[in-house]
C-alpha cells in the first residue's frame, strides 16, 4: 500500500451519446455525482463552458449546488471558473454560498479561458485575459477576507466600501491555477495559487510543474493540495483498455475542434495566447485513433495493476488529488460508471485514501 495519503475524485459530466437532450446530460452528471458519492470518491468536479457541445456547463457553481443537496459531504470542484469572464465580487458572493451550503470541501480551480467563441460572445477582449484573472483573484480575495474592502482597479471600483455576506465559517474554499507548463506554475505560485493540471504530459514536465512551483512559492513546504484530471480506462488487458480509449477519445477531440475552432488558429494574432495555439493545434491530431500512443502511454488506462502502478509515479511527482475520469462527451452512463466503480473495487484500496470530510 503506498504510504503517501492521496485523494481520488472523479468528474461529473454532463455526456451522453450524440443528439442526447441536454435535460437528459444534466441527468447523467447527476448520476455520476450520487454514484461517486457511494463509492468513496472525495469530490466532483464540473468543467465550465459555452455555447458548444463541449462539456455544456455555464455555472458550475449552480450545477454544484444540486450535487451537495443530492450528496452531502462531497467535495466540490470546478475545473475551470474562467475569471476574466465574471464580476469577482459576485463569483466571491457566489463561492462563499456554496461553501455555506455543502458540508464537503469545495475547490474552485481558475483559468484565463481558452475559447475565441466565448470571449466574442461575452465581448472581452482575449488579450486582457492575463491581467483581468491576476485583477480578479486579487478582488476575490479581499472579499473572501471576511473585512470592508475597497477597490481601484482597471476593471473593478469599488469606492464605497463593502464586506461580503454570507461570510465564511471555518471550513474555507481551495483555490487553484490551471496550469500547462512549468512557466506557467511559477506565475501560479507567485499568485499564491497551488496548481491544478491535465495529464498530458511526460512524467519530466509534470515533475517540472511541481518543482519551479515549490521554487517560486513563499511557501514551498506548506501542506497543499494538488489536482490532477486524468483519463482512465480499465480493463483486463492492456489492448483491451486502449481500445477502449481508441473508441471514445477521438469524438472528444473531435468536440474540442469545433469547440475551439482550432483548424483555423484563431490565436495567432495574440502574443498571450502564443503557447496555446500550438497545444492547441494538436487537437486534429487526436482524432485519428492511431495518433494517440502518446496520450494513452501517459493517461491511466490499462489493467488495475498498471494503473496503480502509474498513480504511484504521479504521487511521487507530488500529485495527491488525482480526479478520475472517462467521462468524455459521446461516452455511455454504462461505460463511465463501469469505469467508476471498478476503479474504486480494484485500484483504490491500494493506497492511503485521504479521508473525506464529513460534516
Amino acid at each position: 500500500m503506498s504510504e503517501k495519503p492521496i485523494e481520488f475524485a472523479c468528474q461529473l459530466s454532463p455526456v451522453e451519446r450524440p443528439g442526447t437532450s441536454d435535460f437528459r446530460l444534466y441527468d447523467e452528471a447527476m448520476s455520476d455525482a450520487r454514484l461517486g458519492h457511494a463509492l468513496g470518491y472525495t469530490t466532483g468536479w464540473v468543467i465550465e463552458h459555452h455555447f458548444s457541445d463541449y462539456y455544456p456547463v455555464p455555472n458550475p457553481l449552480m450545477l454544484l449546488s444540486n450535487v451537495a443537496a443530492q450528496c452531502p459531504g462531497f467535495g466540490l470542484g470546478t475545473s475551470v471558473m474562467v475569471l476574466p469572464w465574471y464580476n469577482p465580487i459576485r463569483l466571491a458572493e457566489d463561492i462563499s454560498m456554496l461553501q455555506l451550503l455543502t458540508t464537503g470541501q469545495v475547490h474552485i480551480a481558475m483559468g484565463r479561458g481558452t475559447a475565441k467563441a466565448e470571449y466574442d460572445a461575452f465581448g472581452i477582449d482575449m488579450e486582457e485575459a492575463r491581467e483581468r484573472f491576476h485583477e480578479s483573484w486579487e478582488v476575490i480575495q479581499l472579499a473572501l477576507s471576511g473585512k470592508p474592502f475597497t477597490f481601484d482597479g482597471k476593471y473593478t471600483k469599488l469606492d464605497a466600501p463593502i464586506k461580503l455576506r454570507p461570510q465564511l465559517g471555518e471550513r474555507k474554499p481551495k483555490f487553484y491555477g490551471a496550469v500547462s507548463s512549468p512557466s506557467s506554475a511559477v506565475v501560479m505560485a507567485e499568485q499564491g495559487l497551488p496548481v491544478m493540471a491535465l495529464l498530458n504530459y511526460s512524467n519530466d514536465v509534470l515533475g517540472g510543474i511541481i518543482k519551479d512551483w515549490r521554487a517560486a512559492s513563499s511557501d514551498p513546504a506548506a501542506e497543499q493540495t494538488f489536482p490532477l484530471f486524468t483519463h482512465c480506462y480499465i480493463a483486463d488487458t492492456v489492448e483491451e483498455a486502449r481500445a477502449q480509449a481508441k473508441k471514445y477519445l477521438p469524438y472528444y477531440y473531435e468536440v474540442q475542434v469545433n469547440h475551439y475552432d482550432s483548424d483555423n488558429d484563431v490565436w495567432k494574432d495574440m502574443p498571450s495566447y502564443k503557447e496555446t495555439g500550438k497545444m492547441m493545434s494538436m487537437l486534429r491530431h487526436y482524432t485519428n485513433p492511431e495518433n494517440l500512443t502518446g496520450q494513452l502511454d501517459v493517461n491511466l488506462i490499462g489493467t488495475p495493476e498498471t494503473i496503480t502502478q502509474r498513480i504511484k509515479e504521479l504521487a511521487d511527482l507530488g500529485f495527491n488529488h488525482l480526479v478520475i475520469r472517462n467521462g468524455t462527451p459521446g461516452v455511455p452512463r454504462d461505460v463511465r460508471h463501469g469505469m467508476m466503480r471498478r476503479f474504486a473495487a480494484e485500484v483504490m484500496p491500494h493506497f492511503r485514501l485521504a479521508a473525506r470530510k464529513a460534516a
